[in-house]
Order: C-alpha cells, then sequence, then structure tokens
C-alpha cells in the first residue's frame, strides 16, 4: 500500500481522527497573497510555508493544513504596500479571527501538537494574538501551539556569504529579492520568470512608516533589492539550512507523537 499523504484535506476523517490519537501534529502555514515583483508569483508567501511544512512533516509526524493565503495588509517598506494589483490582504480583525477559529479547531478534534508557521512579515503579532485566543478558549486541554513568525532568525555566516557575499542589505528589503527568488528558483522553477526579474529600491527608506504611503516609499517593480543575483543554487543552500533549523525547533519544543490517554 502506498504511503499516504501528510496533506490534512487530503486525508479522511478516520485517518484525522486516527492521526490525533496517535499524537500527531498540524502545522498551518500562513502567507499572504501578495506581489512580488515581475518575476514570483502572488502565492510567494504561502508556498514558501507550506512546503517547509511538508519538507519535515514525515520525521516530527505533522500534518499539513491548508495554508492561510491571505495576509494582513502588505507594508511599503517591506512588501511594496498595497498599491499594487494582485496583492489582496485581508484586516489584522480578519486574519487573527481566522487563524483563532481554525486553531480551536484542531483542538477540538483532538490535536495537542500545534505549529503556526509563517512567512509573510506583516502577519507577525496578530498570528501570537490568534494562538493567545485561541488557547484561552480551549482551557485547559493540554495542547501546546508554537508560533514561528519568521522560519528564520538569522542564516550562517557561510549561507549568508553564499546569498549575498558582501552586498547584504538588510532583511527589510528582502522582499522579491535574492532570498526568496533563489527559493522560488529551487522549490518551484515553472512559476519564476527570471527573464524579467529586475533589482530596484525604493528612492526613500526610512525607519518609520507614513499612512498614506508616500509615493517615494516605493520601488517602480515591487521588487526591494537585487533579484537578479538569485539561483537556484543560492536557493538550496538557505533551504536546507532553514529546515533543519525549524524542523529542529519544532522536536524540541513540542517533542515527539504521545498517544492520547483512552477516555
Amino acid at each position: 500500500m502506498n504511503a499516504r499523504p501528510r496533506t490534512f484535506a487530503d486525508l479522511t476523517m478516520p485517518e484525522i481522527g486516527d492521526a490525533a490519537a496517535r499524537g500527531a501534529g498540524v502545522i498551518l502555514p500562513v502567507g499572504s497573497t501578495e506581489q512580488h515583483g515581475p518575476h514570483l508569483p502572488l502565492c510567494t508567501d504561502s508556498l514558501i510555508p507550506a512546503e517547509m511544512a511538508l519538507a519535515m512533516a514525515e520525521p516530527l509526524d505533522m500534518l499539513v493544513a491548508p495554508p492561510i493565503v491571505y495576509g494582513y495588509r502588505s507594508r511599503p517598506l517591506s512588501g511594496g504596500g498595497q498599491r499594487w494589483v494582485g496583492t489582496t490582504s485581508v484586516s489584522a480583525r480578519t486574519l487573527m479571527a481566522v487563524v483563532e477559529d481554525v486553531l480551536v479547531e484542531f483542538i477540538r478534534h483532538g490535536f495537542r501538537r500545534l505549529v503556526l508557521l509563517n512567512w509573510h512579515f506583516e502577519n507577525s503579532n496578530f498570528l501570537y494574538e490568534a494562538a493567545w485566543l485561541a488557547n484561552e478558549r480551549t482551557g485547559n486541554t493540554g495542547a501546546r501551539i508554537m508560533v514561528i513568525e519568521a522560519a528564520f532568525a538569522e542564516l550562517s555566516a557561510p549561507a549568508m556569504d553564499a546569498l549575498f557575499g558582501d552586498q547584504f542589505p538588510g532583511w527589510d528589503v528582502e522582499h522579491a529579492a535574492v532570498l526568496e527568488t533563489s527559493l522560488l528558483l529551487h522549490l518551484r522553477p515553472d512559476l519564476v520568470l527570471m527573464d524579467r526579474a529586475v533589482d530596484d529600491a525604493a528612492p526613500r527608506h526610512p525607519f518609520y512608516d507614513v499612512v498614506p504611503i508616500p509615493d517615494d516609499f516605493m520601488s517602480q517593480s515591487g521588487v526591494l533589492y537585487k533579484a537578479t543575483l538569485a539561483t537556484a543554487a543560492k536557493g538550496a543552500i538557505a533551504w536546507s539550512e532553514m529546515v533543519d533549523n525549524v524542523r529542529k525547533a519544532i522536536a524540541e519544543e513540542l517533542g515527539p507523537a504521545t498517544p492520547r490517554a483512552a477516555g
């Protein structure tokens, strides 16, 4: 018999019940539908955490839930902003309510090892609040919710050198640029229009935001740095390190699957 998938929605109801009973966990990828320049797909921020979850699901005995593909509104200095066609965002209230309700449902099903795995920077803090509220609603079930708002705090010196050399601009402008483009070239090269990749930057990049968005806070292309420096080889280096780090963190924090006591 072929092994059954790790994707939550592709399993049957009895299989979900069996997974919860044996102590399997659930990873909920959270991303966005957001412009990533003229060369990357709108699904970039949702595809990356979903693929990362699948890459570590088997050894951790985790199921991968359908991703949350709409994120909090894009900000100009980290995602290009809300003026771009295609960027389709939700309010903080909506995002928190959806994530909270989904977590409560997973706990109702019997899952006790839960992970929020985010890639879209602007979702940060709202996911923590959603996890907090879900925990309050469900009471003393023994469930633990791990909130990973960024899939890495930093990369190793060799990885950073391979990615950027001496041209690292800071993570805030690494939108649709070297890292994300390299990751997509590694994971889904069929979705990348590398012949349209550009190097770009906003005329002004202060340490604060302004509403409404000033024109000079936005680049011309939606790319915030040098997308042309990306390669699949760079993506493979970063991907291997990030997956390994997140897998180790989940294993340390949530431990192995432990079957629920009968009754």
